[in-house]
């Protein structure tokens, strides 16, 4: 499982057109689900996530999670973190789970999520747009494997 955290002020989220969910100050996370993924993996996913000390504190330091910022999570699937360009200009997508699996994993994450904080997802299978205003340069990436 793979995840992208970005820091953001705003994030709102549309799926096939139409506005579909939104957060304040948070995070974003795109999250992929590899073949190989499993339970295990998706709890550790979800806690490191609400353990991340990304935010500021008082000193510039990034030494704040999202609890001590009062912040909100939107989560959204995606797949494509799991592709292959190695060797290729055309990524390739062997690694990546199929929907069947990706899907009870993703909702596996946020469940854990929501049990602790406010969240907001995507609409898994469907065309998306995201907009938000990035905090900082505040993009993380992270695998759990």
């Amino acid at each position: 499982m793979k995840i992208v955290v970005q820091k953001v002020k705003k994030c709102v989220l549309y799926s096939e057109g139409e506005k579909y969910s939104e957060i304040k100050n948070g995070m974003l996370v795109l999250l992929g689900v590899a073949t190989t993924d499993n339970e295990k993996i998706a709890e550790k996913i979800a806690q490191k996530i609400l353990k991340l000390r990304i935010f500021d504190d008082e000193n510039g330091k990034t030494n704040k999670n999202i609890f001590d910022i009062k912040g909100e999570i939107m989560v959204v699937s995606n797949f494509t973190l799991c592709s292959n360009l190695k060797g290729t200009n055309r990524p390739d997508f062997i690694t990546a789970a199929r929907p069947e699996q990706a899907e009870p994993l993703y909702s596996k994450v946020v469940d854990i999520l929501k049990e602790e904080i406010n969240v907001a997802t995507g609409a898994f299978r469907t065309y998306m747009e995201i907009e938000m205003v990035a905090d900082g340069p505040g993009t993380y990436v992270y695998e759990e494997n």
